[in-house]
């Protein structure tokens, strides 16, 4: 079975550019470890990225329950117009037209990120790790997915790991977040863990402090980022070889933040984890080299036995949701030298330090 093929594009270059701009600017990590994709990646990703970072933005930026859930079925509507061939009037509307399309991405996937969101926009909490699992299949999991079928990769397995590496990075920013979460009124630490520390949820929102026990529980989600990066990196080995850099630098990247948390002294309230512009060179560099090696992050081969690992319970509807067949492109290019590469990745973070120096002065990005 093959994949439909695409019609006429609906975006323009000044779309996909527009779109590019909106992830250089929103998420610096991402667009740090993009620019080792290559082109015939980077530009669906932009477009991808780009609808999800307006959705999210669209429900996040939004005050009252009401007006959220209204802003949630907003998006459901420019969701079933750019499936339907006919995109709203934005940049990133008709980008993602294009992107499902070409890549047949089914519609389940970006339907699942909506639900994510309005469990977002109706303030749910999480009574237990598989609840908090299941809102970050839908909120990150499916990025994940998606961005495993831009890459040419539809088999159940490779899809499981995508997801693995979602809900791992989800994790990580909700560990990372707890204190900006708890001053907005955000709650997504499991409330069993809170109760057998001995913590409060409302109290906990009313006064978010850092103390012993909240401390523990940042750390026990963050040990299970950690676990499902492991698992996520034999489905990265298993991508096409010239976008397993960007990815493996993605998880490193995410996974760095959590250190980070870490070495805080796992302190989510009074200080906010980064990773800086160096930490961020030496990873992608590290993420470009093969036989690479990091914690959480084992070297694994291709046939490692993780692959066959089965889907989160949490996730398994995301891999069964996507139909097998030939991918829509061609086969992979090979990686270039190994060291020419790691050239590649130094001039990035090189251009990205000037961004950010850039930023710090108020000056307008290139």
């Amino acid at each position: 079975m093959h994949a439909p093929a695409q019609t006429v594009p609906h975006a323009a270059p000044t779309d996909h550019a527009a779109c590019r701009a909106a992830i250089r600017a929103g998420s610096k990590s991402f667009y740090a470890a993009s620019l080792l994709l290559p082109a015939r990646v980077r530009r669906p990703a932009y477009g991808l990225y780009a609808f999800c970072r307006c959705a999210d933005d669209a429900v996040d930026e939004i005050r009252g329950p009401a007006r959220r859930r209204a802003a949630v079925e907003g998006l459901a509507a420019r969701l079933a117009r750019a499936y339907a061939g006919y995109p709203a009037d934005g940049p990133a509307d008709r980008a993602l037209a294009d992107v499902v399309a070409e890549h047949a991405i089914p519609e389940a996937l970006p339907r699942a990120l909506l639900e994510g969101l309005a469990w977002d926009a109706e303030g749910r909490r999480y009574a237990d790790l598989p609840a908090l699992t299941a809102y970050a299949a839908r909120v990150a999991g499916t990025v994940g997915a998606m961005m495993t079928l831009i890459m040419g990769r539809r088999a159940p397995e490779v899809l499981a790991r995508a997801c693995d590496l979602g809900v791992a990075m989800q994790f990580t920013n909700i560990a990372r977040d707890v204190g900006e979460d708890a001053r907005a009124g955000r709650l997504y630490l499991p409330l069993a863990w809170m109760a057998e520390a001995g913590l409060d949820p409302d109290a906990f929102l009313a006064a978010p402090a850092h103390d012993a026990a909240l401390a523990g529980i940042v750390a026990r989600l963050l040990a299970e980022a950690d676990r499902l990066y492991a698992r996520a990196e034999s489905g990265i080995a298993a991508l096409p070889a010239d976008c397993r850099p960007a990815i493996r630098a993605a998880g490193l990247i995410y996974a760095g933040i959590g250190h980070a948390v870490a070495g805080n002294g796992h302190d989510a309230i009074s200080r906010r984890a980064r990773v800086g512009t160096a930490r961020k060179l030496a990873l992608l560099a590290r993420a470009a080299a093969p036989g690479f090696s990091a914690p959480g992050f084992p070297a694994l081969g291709p046939a490692a036995s993780g692959l066959t690992a089965p889907a989160l319970p949490a996730t398994a509807f995301l891999v069964e949701a996507v139909p097998q067949f030939a991918a829509p492109h061609g086969p992979a290019r090979a990686l270039p030298a190994w060291w020419n590469l790691r050239g590649q990745a130094l001039h990035v973070l090189d251009l990205i330090e000037t961004w950010e120096t850039r930023d710090a002065r108020r000056t307008a990005l290139p």
